[in-house]
This record gives C-alpha cells, structure tokens and sequence, in this order.
C-alpha cells in the first residue's frame, strides 16, 4: 500500500499527551450527567463510543486501501449510522434528538429520514460467508446500554472523542496504551464485585512458556477483557513472513468466551485496536454446554486462561457436568471443561490455566478430578506464584498449572516463583514484572532441580489423596506462625468441603421427597 498517498487524506496524528487530555476532559464531562454512577457506568459509556469512532476510523483506512487497488469496499456500517454521519458535526443532532436517535428502536435521522435509531440498527447487522466484522459490532451492542440522559453532554463527550484520530499504527499503539490504563481502572472498581484480572506479566509469562505457533488455536473461555488473547496475537504476530500466515492469524487463530456485557465489549475493543479485524468471542457462558456433547470438532490446540473462582454456577450448569464431579466452585467446573476441549490427535493440545490454592489441595469432588487430570493427562508443571500477585483484589494464593494430552502424568516439576529480595508484597502500583520470571524461564528449556525447583513421581501424588498441596523440600520451615494468605487458604478449603456436603444432603433429601 503506497503509505505515503494515503497519509495525505488523514488526519493528523494523536499524540499520547493530547489523547489522555481528550479522555480525561470527556470523563469529567460524563461527571455532569445524572444517568451515571461512578466509572463503572463512565468507562463502558466511553468505550462504546471510542468503539465506533476508531471503527470508523479504520473502516477508512481500509476504503482507501481498496481503491487504490481497485477494488469494492464494503463498509460494516452503512449509512446515516457512520460515525461521519452523526457524530463527527460539532453542531450536530443533538440534545433529546440525539437521545432519541441513539436509543430509540425507531427515530428521526440525521439524514432527515425516520428509521431504525442506532443501537437498534447496529443490534441487527448480520455478516455473511461465515461471519465478519458486522457479526462483531451486533453482538457488541446487543450487550450495551447508553446510560446518559443528558443529549447536551453526550454531544460533548462525543465532540471530544471526535479530535481523536485513529490513522496510523503509531496512533493504535498510543490508544493501546491508554486503553489499557483504562482497562486497569475498569479492574479497580469492578475489584470490590469479585472480579479479579490478570497481570500482563503473568499473561505473557504463559503465553511465552506455553508458546503458541501459526496455525495453532488458541482458547480463551472465560478471557475477561482479552488479555490472554491480545499477548497471543502478538505472539502469533512475529511467527508471520507473508500474506498468507496473516491470513491464517486472522481467520482460525483465536477464540474467547465472555459471559458478561461489560468485559465482552471491553474485548472486542481490545482485540480491534491491537489488530485482530474480526474477534472471535462468544457471549455466553462457556460453562452452558454438556461436557459429553463435546467432539472432537469443539476441540483446540492451546487453552490459556484465568477462570473464575469462588462463585457459584446455578443448578442448569452444573447439570452439564459429569454427577460425581458437579460442584459449586467456579474454577474446578472450567478445569474440567478445559480438560475435555483439549485437542488429542494429531498433535495434542496443551493448556495454561490459573488456579487458586484450594485446588492444590481440595479433597472429595477436587481429588476426582485431580486424578483423572493426572492419569489421563500430562500435568508436567506447577508454577507456586507468591502471595500477593492478585492484590489488592484477592489475597487467596495461586498456582499455574501447565498440562497437554500426550499421556499420563509421570511427574509433575514444581517451580517456586519467589518474590524479588527487599520486597515484602505486591501492590497495585507495584505489581509483578515479566522480567521477574526470567528465571523460571531459563529453567523451564533445561530442568535441573534446585533449591526453587523439584519434582515429584505421580505415583505418590495419588497414592496421597491427589494432593498437590506439596511444599518445597528446600524451604526452611516456619513454626512461627500461619500467614494470613495460608489461613485464608484453609478457610477456603473447608468452605468448599462444606458446599459440596451440603449439596449432597440436598440431593439425598430431593431424593426422599420424589
């Protein structure tokens, strides 16, 4: 593509100074409006509207592409609904018209025709061959709600927004940046409801060790806001030499799930602006499918993720999984489903997953399927994370577990990530850095065992009970005293041992009554 050419036609550039001026000033200006409750309410409304003007944006780009190839573009939003079309006039619709036209299923236009409004209009593109990026933009906004009431402030926030100019890829690498300041926002407010993310340190730890190559599928059911996905793009990204590798990182390389509205859209959006044209999420549950229905065509390559823990499925989902192995705890029904989705033949999948202690060392329902994770795959690593890597939002320790389907587990490598010397804990403007695994990555392409690193036979895993709860043989014990993390732990555990009890009474008194 002659570059040159086209820079003529755009915009200027963004800078990061004057973008994080512009969205700051936007976000003061949603302060005013009384439809809006704190930033869990002012950063969804922001995302959707910088949602359809980088689209826009991009969608130029990409129109210009294709006539100086002499092709047919074909926009995903036609017209008046163009971000051109209705918000790009400072003295455009606005007021209780731009209201009405955002959130009514039927209003005046700003063509001066009457029609669908916006977000109707948008919740009923449909793509074609297979879905593109229409599919993406409806399923976004089926889950999205304008909350401002106030059509005033909503043109200047959307005036505000239009200064920004998504046309270059140095611009998407500020955006991205800043997008993902916001997202840290977004994981601070939402941290008090029990939503917990993961670090990006963390993230491109499991990506890097776990390394996904071209061609290969990666899975993420429950991704959140997309971390896992964005650092596998970038992965898959620098395996690509021509066209044809774009092609395939485009079309088959990556697949999430998402079940609530807020980090589905916040990932769509992620995906978008780090290069991904047409995200692959599911919007659902991942867990609202039966295990046994699950084929061989349901399968993939690569599982990296960070699933729940702690809540609680209602009786439909658990009734997906096998009797002996239904639980109320979030994370062992995910173990399971990422068990079953991991590829067999010809070349078995593998999978890394985060899990909270109690999974280490969970009795009953858990050392079920602790066993068969360990005679019907190869759990080969155990990363022992510190405490604090998910403070403030939870102080729960947890561990990464690596495990593929080449075979049964023969022994299992413990690695303990410490914590850097002359730090006591993590916090949120100290969080873990990638440069801290660099050890343990060192280790994971030639293992010796070491004072941070041991392994243990699977035959004395299950001859334990399936605990995988194992201390370092190396460590100096401390009779002191419990941590309070190890305390919250334990905690934990018997909690989950009184869930699963009280559900079997449950059953046992169902069964009585029929």
């Amino acid at each position: 593509m002659p570059a040159k050419k086209l820079k003529k036609t755009l915009a200027p550039l963004t800078t990061a100074q004057s973008l994080g001026s512009i969205v700051d000033s936007a976000r003061k200006i949603m302060r005013k409006d009384k439809g809006l409750n704190g930033d869990l309410d002012r950063l969804p409304m922001l995302t959707w509207i910088m949602f359809l003007k980088f689209l826009d944006d991009l969608e130029q780009i990409r129109e210009e592409e294709a006539k100086l190839r002499g092709e047919r573009f074909k926009p995903t939003i036609g017209k008046p609904y163009r971000w051109r079309d209705w918000a790009s006039k400072e003295d455009g619709v606005t007021g209780d018209e731009l209201i009405s036209f955002i959130n009514n299923e039927e209003a005046p236009r700003p063509d001066g025709n009457k029609g669908p409004g916006l977000f109707a209009h948008l919740r009923a593109l449909q793509g074609t061959n297979g879905g593109d990026r229409r599919d993406v933009v409806a399923t976004v906004f089926k889950g999205t709600v304008n909350r401002m009431i106030n059509g005033y402030l909503l043109r200047d926030v959307v005036n505000k927004i239009n200064s920004i100019h998504f046309n270059s890829t140095e611009e998407i690498h500020t955006l991205s940046r800043l997008y993902e300041s916001l997202l840290k926002e977004m994981r601070d407010a939402a941290g008090d409801s029990g939503e917990f993310y993961t670090p990006r340190a963390l993230v491109r730890f499991m990506v890097q060790v776990t390394n996904p190559r071209l061609g290969e599928t990666v899975l993420d059911p429950a991704c959140g806001t997309g971390g896992f996905l964005v650092e596998s793009y970038s992965h898959l990204e620098k395996q690509c030499k021509k066209v044809e590798d774009r092609k395939i990182l485009q079309a088959s390389s990556l697949i999430g799930g998402e079940a609530k509205p807020l980090p589905y859209l916040l990932a769509q959006m992620n995906l978008l602006l780090h290069g991904l044209e047409f995200p692959r999420i599911g919007p659902g549950n991942s867990l609202a499918v039966r295990l046994a229905e699950i084929g061989d065509k349901d399968r993939v390559d690569i599982i990296l993720t960070n699933p729940p823990f702690g809540g609680e499925e209602e009786r439909g989902i658990l009734n997906n999984f096998p009797a002996d192995k239904q639980t109320a705890e979030t994370a062992l029904l995910f173990l399971q489903l990422i068990m079953k989705k991991l590829k067999r033949q010809p070349r078995p999948g593998r999978a890394g997953v985060v899990v909270p202690n109690g999974v280490l060392f969970g009795d009953g329902i858990c050392a079920r399927i602790k066993e068969e994770l360990l005679k019907e795959f190869n759990l080969h690593t155990i990363v022992r994370l510190p405490n604090g890597v998910f403070a403030p939002y939870t102080g729960i320790p947890t561990n990464l577990l690596f495990f593929d389907r080449s075979g049964p587990t023969r022994e299992v490598w413990y690695y303990e990530q410490p914590i850097p010397e002359g730090r006591k804990n993590y916090t949120k403007t100290a969080p873990i850095q990638f440069e801290e695994f660099a050890d343990c990555i060192k280790w994971w392409k030639k293992r010796e065992q070491n004072e941070r690193a041991w392994k243990v036979p699977a035959a004395d895993l299950l001859a334990n009970g399936c605990n995988l709860d194992l201390k370092n043989p190396t460590a100096k014990e401390d009779i002191a005293h419990l941590p309070p993390e190890q305390i919250a732990a334990d905690i934990l555990k018997k909690e989950v041992r009184i869930t699963e009890i009280v559900e079997n009474i449950r059953k046992l008194l169902s069964g009585q009554g029929q």
